[in-house]
């Protein structure tokens, strides 16, 4: 399974890639913004993306959007990650279409089950 993870904060990249990585997904790639991250997605084939919901310029909500609009990604299985507790913000990236949402801070645990449920949903799709 290729990934790509984006966070403008490097610890938090290094966190997720370190998590991957120990979860048996070998070389994920990461993107430190929305904007280097949909260049990123319009050049390679992943078969997820693990976003921040809150970056500058474009923001993981944006970027979803785009996603979504893309006729060559918008089926890309999405997972977001944020200390986001605000439902109504939640609930408005469930209508658009997020396939996973992980609240920070999260253990290796959380990240394995939603990474198993992504991977199911792909396989019966």
């Amino acid at each position: 399974m290729k990934i790509l993870v984006v966070d403008d904060m490097p610890s938090m990249r290094q966190v997720m890639m370190h998590m991957l990585t120990s979860l048996g997904y070998n070389n994920p790639d990461e993107a430190n913004c929305g904007i280097q991250a949909l260049k990123m997605l319009r050049l390679n084939d992943y078969d997820l993306l693990i976003t921040d919901l809150h970056m500058p310029n474009l923001n993981g909500e944006q970027l979803l959007s785009k996603v979504r609009g893309d006729k060559k990604l918008c089926n890309l299985p999405v997972l977001m990650v944020s200390s986001e507790d605000d439902k109504a913000k939640i609930m408005n990236l469930i209508a658009c279409k997020v396939t996973g949402f992980m609240v920070k801070p999260f253990d290796l645990n959380t990240l394995k089950k939603q990474l198993s449920r992504i991977h199911g949903n792909i396989q019966t799709a």
